[in-house]
């Protein structure tokens, strides 16, 4: 299920009884390869997961690594030259992409998701940080520098945000 939370009311958006492309980050938090329950499931057999089963032991984070201009989104096709994803414990790369790969401008601009897991949202932030520094694509322009700079704000850290984060971000930046 998807919600908006303005400040004081939550808005419905969309059910969805399928794998979701943030499926990932349900995965490092829980621990559960839902991918694979499914396929069991769909073959017939019994889900042996209950729901006091699930628990929610980490603090998971996902920036989503497209091929656009961190300034305007524009999206930035062209040919990678080099592709270097971060990696290490509590890393996770969902990608097609590699050293050498061209991105159209016909289809949705999407190259990489890199998720992270930590213990405390703290420190799922630093290693959002690390991932960010350390990964590695040339020939095209991506989002990554627009996330670098976007969870070094104070609403961010503090997790005090709500969905006019990122107009807002944009308008302080356009100010300074």
């Amino acid at each position: 299920m998807e919600f908006l939370y303005d400040g004081s009311s939550f808005y419905f958006i969309e059910i969805n009884t399928r794998i979701q492309v943030e499926h990932p980050v349900t995965e490092l938090l829980t621990g559960i390869d839902i991918v694979e329950e499914q396929i069991k499931v769909a073959e017939g057999k019994r889900l042996e997961i209950e729901q006091s089963d699930i628990r929610f032991p980490y603090h998971v984070i996902e920036a989503r690594i497209n091929a656009e201009d961190p300034e305007n989104f524009v999206p930035s096709a062209g040919h990678i030259t080099k592709f270097f994803p971060p990696g290490g414990p509590g890393v996770r790369i969902d990608t097609a992409i590699g050293s050498g790969s061209e991105i159209s401008p016909y289809y949705d601009s999407l190259i990489a998701k890199l998720i992270v897991r930590h213990n405390s949202r703290k420190n799922a932030i630093k290693r959002l940080e690390r991932c960010l520094e350390e990964f590695v694509v040339e020939g095209i322009r991506t989002s990554i520098p627009f996330y670098s700079n976007l969870i070094k704000t104070k609403e961010f850290r503090q997790s005090k945000y709500d969905t006019n984060l990122v107009d807002k971000f944009i308008r302080d930046r356009k100010e300074t």
